[in-house]
């Protein structure tokens, strides 16, 4: 399953001399081949084989991207972008070598227009850095993966996260972009304008493209109004059923829930541990309300009436920023916490999605596997889009313990298959996940291959993801 994918592509070491020669001579030190820049820049947050770059390069602007881009272009080595190197699936690795392109450094905010609801960054800028900056303003970019990852990486996994229920993916939020393609060139996609009738949707292209199409050099994307008022709690359940049946009828009901996140009791047991909590350990839903006063009292009142239908407890929420700041903050370390949870074991970070109607069932049965099969899982999921994620913890030293996790994350994907959904509903293929993705696209895949074809002949843009080089 996902380490037979993790293999050494093709090497052409005259090439990858040629191309640092020549890089080091028009980007001086902004090219670096020391050993601890290059293992910076692969995989380090899941199990995944590390597969290094033979350099790494600074770009400081889109003239540096175009540079590296023609010299890689003209001799066929590999271009591997990186953001802060918080993808899951080893979109960042190396597997022939090559050059990894640092965004580190494009990290500037070239426009905003709070008349239209927008803005225009650099692929560096961080969700974090962007927001701050956009705090006067009375705006702000929902978009929320947990990590402070890079604009450009959550461009290029079509990131979503805690608020998406909501606001929607990046897929939803991106306008527009320029990217450097595999002649050099620099291209436009989209314009500013909410909507648009001419020609082909190369911006929804290139996003959720992971590097295999072109390098983005600037994005162009929606924002929102803070909201007047924000509240959120937390309620536990009985059960995961129980819970997902709560979430069901809160989006069915057509309730605007801003965040409706899912921790089963393990998780919650690893969060009271690593963040100081004291929640009952028992599968809990942590929710948010964007709105004025009257309405996210209402929306609150409402889901507490679905949850006493559902078995839930007393759904506390709160309008205090800072309890609401912990109980997220809690939220996005559930990875760290789940680690925390046996720190002698190796983690395996891994989502699908499925229809919101086949939630409880697809949550269910998994909740079902782990515990048949004696696995220490954790589930939290983004629920209110079906979108759910397991930290799997197991011992990658030992050959029957991974192949027990592979099968049964092999089983996890084709459930969520069979339930209409997909193989990852944010983390995107990379390595990882190439093998479910040409079960869920069948004949779909081989569109695929010809539109990677035909904009990148020489397959030098991040090559061995998404797409088996081999087929």
């Amino acid at each position: 399953m996902v380490l037979r994918d993790v293999r050494p592509g093709v090497r052409n070491e005259a090439a990858v001399a040629a191309v640092i020669e020549a890089l080091r001579g028009a980007l001086g030190d902004k090219l670096q081949t020391g050993q601890a820049f290059r293992e910076q820049h692969t995989h380090t947050t899941t199990y995944l084989t590390r597969q290094l770059p033979d350099a790494v390069v600074f770009v400081e602007n889109s003239d540096d991207v175009k540079a590296v881009v023609r010299a890689c272009s003209e001799h066929g080595v590999p271009i591997i972008p990186f953001g802060t190197g918080s993808s899951l699936e080893g979109q960042v690795n190396a597997p022939s070598g090559g050059i990894s392109i640092d965004f580190s450094r494009m990290n500037r905010i070239l426009r905003v227009s709070p008349e239209d609801l927008d803005v225009t960054v650099e692929p560096g800028v961080t969700r974090e850095q962007l927001n701050v900056y956009l705090r006067d303003t009375g705006l702000f970019f929902p978009i929320d993966p947990g990590a402070n990852a890079s604009i450009g990486g959550m461009t290029a996994t079509r990131a979503s996260g805690t608020n998406a229920v909501r606001y929607g993916t990046m897929k939803d939020n991106v306008l527009a972009m320029t990217v450097v393609t595999a002649d050099g060139e620099e291209i436009a996609t989209g314009s500013r304008a909410k909507k648009s009738s001419a020609g082909y949707d190369l911006t929804r292209l290139f996003v959720g493209s992971e590097g295999t199409l072109g390098v983005f050099t600037s994005i162009t994307l929606r924002l929102q109004g803070i909201p007047e008022k924000i509240c959120g709690g937390v309620c536990a359940f009985p059960s995961v059923k129980a819970a997902c049946d709560a979430v069901i009828m809160t989006i069915q009901m057509g309730i605007p829930v801003a965040r409706i996140e899912l921790l089963d009791e393990v998780q919650i047991r690893a969060c009271n541990a690593y963040s100081g909590l004291s929640y009952e350990e028992k599968p809990t839903l942590f929710l948010e309300f964007h709105g004025t006063d009257q309405t996210v009292t209402l929306q609150s009142e409402q889901f507490s009436m679905i949850a006493e239908e559902c078995g839930g407890e007393s759904f506390r929420w709160t309008a205090d920023a800072q309890e609401r700041a912990k109980l997220w903050k809690a939220r996005h370390d559930a990875y760290w916490a789940a680690r925390a949870l046996r720190p002698d074991l190796t983690i395996l970070a891994t989502d699908v999605c499925v229809p919101i109607s086949q939630l409880a069932d697809c949550v269910a049965a998994t909740h079902a596997d782990i515990i048949e099969n004696d696995f220490l899982a954790p589930i939290v999921g983004h629920a209110g889009d079906g979108n759910f994620h397991l930290s799997i913890l197991f011992n990658d030293k030992d050959p029957a313990d991974v192949a027990r996790v592979e099968a049964f994350v092999e089983r996890l994907n084709r459930r969520a298959l069979a339930c209409g959904g997909t193989c990852t509903g944010e983390h995107g293929i990379g390595q990882g996940k190439m093998s479910f993705l040409e079960e869920e696209a069948g004949p779909a895949l081989g569109l695929m291959r010809t539109i990677k074809r035909a904009v990148d002949p020489k397959n030098i843009f991040n090559p061995g993801k998404i797409l088996r080089e081999s087929a």
